[in-house]
């Protein structure tokens, strides 16, 4: 595909194909994504169906869970696939399989239930002896070697234009200035010239040998009722071939020779198949991130075998594609982890910034949790891996990047309604052009001395006719958005950031409002009790085991920190994290809790159960209001004191009487105040928005220097917050956890998770900031604004090379200037004019995360 003409073309085939539901082609990657019924269109029909339009095309990957495809070394004859077929016909599991010996590969249909993939590569070897060896094809991999082949194959035709089009080169410009050669040239071989015939053979093997690449495309895309660069390609350099064909003809029979131009189509195919290289490797360059996320998986990983017992009794390399859940593998120091996985024994540092952008590396002990591709730096790790394939952090953090770069940008729309006019335009201009020289010659309307060197003013008016096909690009204007798109998706990602579509990226450049959720976005999400008041005839430790046994049951992070103070009371240690052994803390709670029954959370208020028959009440204000609990004044100021100082106080009531107070205060993030001032420079406002009473949410916001507070919003209301914004047009950006503000993030303009470490699938985000840090949220709006930046540079260059270049072609200057384009020069800016634009998309490969003593133009002494 080279152009945006091309991309629609290929879509609006690929839509109208039967049982095709969706289909989306990008043209920077060269990929299209289609989701179809199996059971009305194959696979085969639709990539048949692409090239039917003068595409090529080949089958990827699929995510059919039982479905894989399989190369076999070593499969060579009849012999082979006879025994392959035999394995796996008797395999239990194996449903259906079609081996193609042409490609030594083999697709099979299994149970997944019923036989593993590594069972189905282990079999064939061992059945085989050793002499087919079957391996699990990367989709990547084969992406890669595709793009290498495109690559070689343009460096490859380009050189075999080259080696013909300079000795034609030659024999027009310097065999004149070498007297033998000159003569030799001018011999008669039959009715023609030995230079004339010459020319004649060098070109007609480029015309259609070397650029029949470009009649098949033209033919195919007009034959769909389409147009495309291909189309202007074989118009130029056939009106200037033809022609030259037709003065050679006329001269050999009426001895009048009329100047030829066979090099003109020569040297225009030439540089059109220089530019395409350049493209084709430059575009190559713009998925260098997806690439160095698919290197951070490691080709092999080592199983621990195990006995009856369980005992490792043997290790054993495997490919890393044919891990499954359950394996225990050794992780080497220095080697990369090869699969998410649990640590089940050893200790070590891993290096996890390749992932998450973390920069510190991380310590693992037992039941500590490791992320695919990460490196090992220090000791011996054995992990059992939960994760694999698609599962996999790194392959969620890879399909996201992918599918931005799949998606286009609302802007890409201009491009795709220029293309498709585009071609029809230029030809109709390249037509007013040849007959506007034309007819103005034979009217007189210039001087004869124009034309003396080209003989007649058809020649005159064909070769500026020639130019204006030739010169007009509607590549670089295809190429403008999703070039850059790709790129910063990669560079997100590389920050760990994670844009997820071009629409996302187009709207975030324009943010106007950033609403931030308090608790675990603000803060730390660390919340601890600081202070526990009784205000009735009951023990504090009688108090505090009350209202942990109410909490138990509950998720909120507050409980978390109500268990850990109690527990502390009363046993001077520290609670287990659930992480690190979940039935060990269930069990000690059980020693010391009572029994709650009927229990309830009220969302935005507390929760409710029964200890001991009465009711226990645990939560705000409103909580206790709506139960007819009374807060005494005493309370009352006490809880005022603690708001004022920015502590969230938590009331408690039993058998419905008051009977004290908790205060927990929760750490604010120490960026979070430099952010909040950072995004005020950059002409965004700050809002926060809270469940929390509005004495404690004001402390906080006074903190961070945020004016605008919503407090005491329930977790629906504050969709309600982000929508009041949105009322007059703004574009409003919200910062979540991405659990409990699934609503809000979903109803923003632009949702961010913060903080999602390794789940990195949100559906309800835009953007995914890996990392815990408020600074990505000005990283994300930076990078969109330089992303789009960028872009209108991009357009502003290819609407301006082709409203200039068109008219110079045409030989509007001419008349003032004497300024003519031959159309081979023509056809060299046409074909720099698209890898300029993808050069200049790849400068944001340059990009550095802004750093915010500049934003707040601060100087560090």
């Amino acid at each position: 595909m080279t152009c945006a003409a091309c991309v629609n073309s290929v879509e609006g085939i690929l839509r109208k194909l039967p049982g095709v539901k969706r289909a989306a082609v990008a043209l920077a990657t060269s990929l299209g994504e289609v989701e179809y019924d199996p059971s009305v269109i194959s696979k085969d029909a639709i990539a048949h169906a692409i090239e039917d339009a003068g595409f090529d095309a080949a089958f990827l990957q699929s995510n059919d869970q039982d479905k894989i495809l399989l190369g076999v070394a070593r499969l060579s004859s009849e012999t082979d696939v006879h025994v392959l077929q035999g394995i796996l016909s008797k395999m239990s599991g194996v449903r259906q399989f079609e081996v193609n010996i042409g490609l030594s590969e083999v697709e099979i249909i299994f149970d997944p239930q019923a036989v593993g993939l590594r069972h189905i590569v282990d079999t064939i070897e061992r059945e085989s002896i050793g002499r087919l060896k079957a391996h699990v094809r990367n989709p990547y991999a084969q992406a890669a070697s595709s793009d290498a082949q495109e690559a070689s194959k343009m460096l490859r035709l380009f050189l075999s234009s080259l080696f013909l089009s300079i000795p034609v080169f030659f024999i027009r410009m310097a065999c004149p200035a070498i007297p033998f050669v000159n003569s030799f040239m001018l011999m008669h071989c039959g009715p023609f010239l030995m230079r004339d015939l010459l020319k004649w053979v060098l070109v007609s093997i480029v015309q259609f040998i070397i650029g029949k690449r470009f009649y098949i495309a033209a033919y195919r895309a007009l034959r769909h009722g389409s147009t495309n660069m291909d189309v202007l390609v074989v118009l130029g350099t056939s009106a200037s071939y033809f022609y030259s064909v037709g003065a050679l003809l006329y001269g050999a029979f009426t001895g009048f020779w009329p100047p030829i131009y066979f090099e003109t189509s020569a040297m225009i195919i030439t540089f059109v198949l220089f530019g395409k290289y350049l493209e084709v490797v430059a575009k190559g360059k713009t998925s260098d991130a997806i690439k160095k996320l698919v290197e951070l998986v490691p080709a092999t990983a080592l199983l621990m075998v195990k006995d009856a017992e369980g005992r490792g009794i043997v290790e054993r390399e495997i490919d890393a594609l044919l891990i499954q859940p359950g394996d225990v593998l050794k992780v080497l120091p220095g080697s990369k982890v090869p699969s998410d996985g649990i640590v089940v024994w050893g200790t070590s540092h891993v290096d996890e910034s390749m992932v998450t952008g973390e920069s510190v590396p991380v310590p693992k002990e037992m039941s500590s949790l490791v992320i695919g591709g990460t490196m090992n730096l220090h000791g011996v790790l054995h992990i059992e891996a939960t994760k694999v394939g698609s599962n996999t952090v790194l392959s969620q953090i890879i399909a996201l990047v992918e599918t931005a770069q799949m998606s286009k940008a609302p802007i890409q729309k201009f491009a795709d309604y220029v293309a498709s006019i585009f071609v029809p335009i230029v030809i109709t201009m390249s037509l007013l052009t040849f007959f506007g020289w034309f007819l103005c010659g034979l009217l007189g309307a210039y001087p004869d001395s124009w034309v003396t060197e080209s003989s007649n003013c058809f020649i005159f008016s064909l070769m500026f006719s020639i130019s204006v096909v030739v010169i007009a690009c509607p590549c670089a204007l295809g190429l403008a958005t999703p070039t850059a798109v790709m790129v910063a998706t990669g560079v997100g990602a590389t920050h760990g950031i994670l844009i997820k579509g071009g629409d996302a990226l187009e709207r975030a450049q324009s943010v106007q409002y950033v609403i931030f959720d308090k608790t675990g976005t603000l803060t730390q999400g660390k919340a601890a009790v600081t202070t526990a008041k009784v205000f009735a005839e009951m023990e504090l430790g009688d108090f505090l085991t009350l209202v942990a046994s109410a909490e138990a049951s509950s998720e909120h992070p507050l409980a978390r920190a109500i268990l850990d103070y109690a527990h502390h009371y009363h046993f001077f240690g520290k609670l287990p994290t659930a992480k690190h052994a979940g039935k060990q803390s269930k069990e000690i709670l059980s020693e010391w809790l009572l029994e709650a029954v009927d229990f309830s959370a009220v969302p935005g208020k507390g929760v409710q159960c029964l200890i001991n028959g009465k009711r226990a009440l645990v939560g705000n204000r409103s909580l206790l209001v709506e139960n007819g609990v009374v807060v005494p004044t005493e309370a009352e100021n006490f809880l005022v004191d603690l708001e004022v100082n920015a502590k969230t106080g938590i009331l408690v009531a039993y058998d419905g009487t008051f009977i004290g107070v908790l205060g927990v205060a929760d750490p604010l993030k120490r960026e979070a105040a430099v952010v909040v001032e950072g995004l005020k420079k950059m002409g965004v406002c700050s809002v926060m928005v809270t469940g929390d009473n509005w004495r404690t949410a004001q402390a906080v916001a006074k903190e961070v220097g945020i004016e605008d507070v919503r407090a005491e919003v329930m977790p629906a209301g504050k969709a309600d917050v982000i929508r009041s914004f949105q009322k007059d047009g703004s574009i409003v950006a919200m910062i979540g956890d991405g659990i409990n503000d699934s609503p809000a993030l979903a109803a923003a303009d632009i949702g961010m998770a913060i903080g999602a470490g390794t789940d990195v699938a949100i559906e309800a985000a835009d953007y995914v900031l890996v990392r815990n840090n408020l600074e990505d949220v000005i990283t994300a709006i930076d990078l969109s604004r330089k992303t789009f930046a960028r872009i209108r540079w991009n357009y502003f260059f290819a609407m301006s090379y082709n409203i200039v270049a068109i008219p110079v072609a045409a030989g509007v200057l001419f008349p003032f200037t004497g300024l003519k384009m031959p159309p081979w020069l023509a056809g060299a800016c046409m074909a720099f004019s698209s890898v300029s634009v993808v050069c200049s998309s790849l400068l944001l490969r340059r990009y550095r995360k802004p750093r915010l003593t500049t934003i707040l133009q601060i100087t560090v002494a």
